[in-house]
């Protein structure tokens, strides 16, 4: 049999938040590796390449920030990155840092076991089995793809995809009759790009998405300079932001405290800048006051109607819900794809989707013809990909049935009866409603400090105390109560995964205050942490 290969720490996952983990760990000269069931580093990068792929974060600030060597020799080409360049960028810190010679590749891990009697995790991939005194998920909030469940789907004779998993070596669609179902962030990126090469594009949407003008383009050298001379600064800024984000920074202020017209006119400036993480940032009432939220969803809906030549098409692709209680998207072109000749929208609320056809699509109203079929029906979010594991904590406990209610945790870092296991980004952090690669470095550091912590104190095991877990989780969902996230069907409360318990998962009370928290929690030894 085999020797079991053991390990001081095993990383699950190889994108921003596994690299870094690695690098950091490296420091103190613990063994550590990455398993990563790709071929290549990337995570979300790494899968998804779907046509228009690119960040929503200004490249500048999507980006690590731990090495200022690092910062001031890359060049990034555009204001926001797309996904190859991102990937690139990944790559370069990979060999930059020597991180590769310690991450197994195409390596799936099937079941995390919590082994009590030697204070160690035991992992198993299809192949392998390892074991370490520490385990870091860092799976990824938006890694785990909704398989597309369409009746008639395997009768279907063209070629079909999904967005979140997209063929490395591209998909022609010149000359062909394309169908894409959903209007999420991946659809309102490829909508455009698919457009201009489809003979004829139909789109199925259930529900319209709110989404600004990401006015791209490429970055100037004195930009460039610029955001290189004033790093420090930037980076001190956003650690402290509610979203994460140093680089444009807005006087904090109520839309309901001016007049319409002023609040109208700085709507329209944000518009015309462009940008998801511009357009309502620093308006404090947006996201709690109706009467605020309504007067910004109204702005979008005006642009919209504008945009868009076709006034029933117009007013199909008009939210009808909160702005923000979804992710804002951040396009090039959406709506305007809208008035080509060869793009179509049908509403699926008044026309359903019955089934997938031999040849295509049939729906309430029609039979449609299709050479391919796009599915871009998002993500099992923040929890789905550490659900996918197999994980068993003390006493035989899965973590399936202990989040059956929803995820449970303590500040989206740790689970009780779960030692010694670390979730980078997980449920009950900021995360998703943040800069991500600001939140990966926040836990990657604070992991870091934990577990060096441990070695230093010759301590064993470290879990969340389920009383201040249960705190937390209160704490969470009151901070979301008195928010409007709960208004509309969302992937922040698993509204579309059915049967996933409607839960609001990230921590919505801003990233400066959750990482004071985190601070004063490490500060005091711990506290909410059972340590021995």
């Amino acid at each position: 049999m085999e020797k079991v290969k053991k390990y001081d720490v095993i990383i699950i996952g190889s994108g921003f938040a596994g690299l870094y983990m690695l690098h950091k760990l490296k420091e103190i000269n613990l063994d550590a590796i990455v398993i990563e069931k790709g071929s290549g580093v990337g995570g979300t990068w790494f899968w998804n390449r779907y046509p228009g792929a690119r960040c929503d974060i200004e490249s500048v600030e999507y980006s690590y920030s731990f090495s200022e060597d690092l910062q001031q020799e890359w060049n990034w080409s555009n204001r926001y990155s797309d996904q190859s360049e991102i990937l690139e960028y990944l790559n370069h810190v990979a060999d930059r840092f020597d991180l590769r010679k310690n991450i197994i590749f195409n390596s799936t891990v099937l079941s995390a076991t919590y082994l009590e009697s030697s204070n160690q995790w035991e992992i198993n991939t299809e192949t392998e089995t390892y074991k370490s005194k520490f385990c870091v998920m860092a799976t990824g909030t938006l890694s785990s793809i909704k398989q597309p469940d369409f009746e008639g789907l395997d009768k279907f004779d063209g070629d079909w995809y999904v967005t979140g998993k997209w063929p490395h070596e591209g998909v022609d669609f010149s000359e062909k009759k394309v169908g894409i179902i959903g209007t999420g962030s991946s659809a309102v990126q490829s909508i455009p790009v698919i457009a201009k090469y489809a003979k004829h594009l139909t789109v199925f949407q259930r529900s319209p998405n709110y989404s600004i003008p990401a006015n791209n383009r490429p970055l100037s050298k004195k930009e460039i300079k610029n955001a290189k001379s004033n790093y420090s600064q930037i980076r001190k800024n956003a650690k402290y932001t509610r979203a994460g984000i140093g680089y444009n920074q807005f006087e904090e202020k109520k839309i309901l405290d001016y007049p319409i017209d002023y609040i109208n006119e700085e709507l329209s400036t944000r518009w015309d800048i462009g940008g998801q993480e511009i357009f309502t940032a620093g308006f404090t009432d947006v996201g709690t006051e109706p009467k605020a939220n309504e007067i910004a969803a109204d702005f979008v809906r005006s642009k919209i109607k504008e945009i868009v030549d076709n006034p029933i098409t117009a007013e199909l692709l008009a939210p009808k819900d909160s702005i923000g209680c979804k992710r804002l998207c951040a396009d090039s072109n959406y709506f305007e794809t809208y008035n080509q000749k060869n793009v179509e929208l049908i509403d699926i609320n008044s026309t359903p989707i019955k089934s997938i056809t031999k040849k295509g699509l049939s729906t309430t109203d029609k039979e449609f013809d299709f050479d391919i079929l796009i599915f871009a029906t998002g993500f099992d979010a923040m929890t789905g990909a550490l659900l996918a594991i197999d994980i068993t904590g003390k006493n035989h406990i899965k973590l399936k049935d202990k989040w059956k209610d929803g995820p449970r945790s303590y500040l989206g870092l740790s689970i009780s009866d779960f030692p010694n296991l670390f979730t980078v980004t997980g449920p009950g952090s900021p995360s998703v409603l943040t800069n991500m690669i600001v939140a990966i470095e926040q836990h990657v550091e604070w992991i870091f400090e934990c577990i060096n912590y441990l070695y230093e104190t010759d301590k064993n095991e470290i879990e969340a105390n389920i009383k201040f877990q249960n705190n937390w989780m209160d704490h969470l969902e009151e901070v979301a109560s008195n928010t409007l996230r709960y208004t509309c069907n969302s992937w922040y409360v698993g509204a579309n995964v059915p049967g996933k318990k409607r839960v609001f998962m990230p921590y919505a009370g801003g990233f400066g205050k959750y990482r004071e928290k985190c601070d004063e929690v490490a500060e005091n030894s711990y506290t909410g942490f059972v340590v021995s």
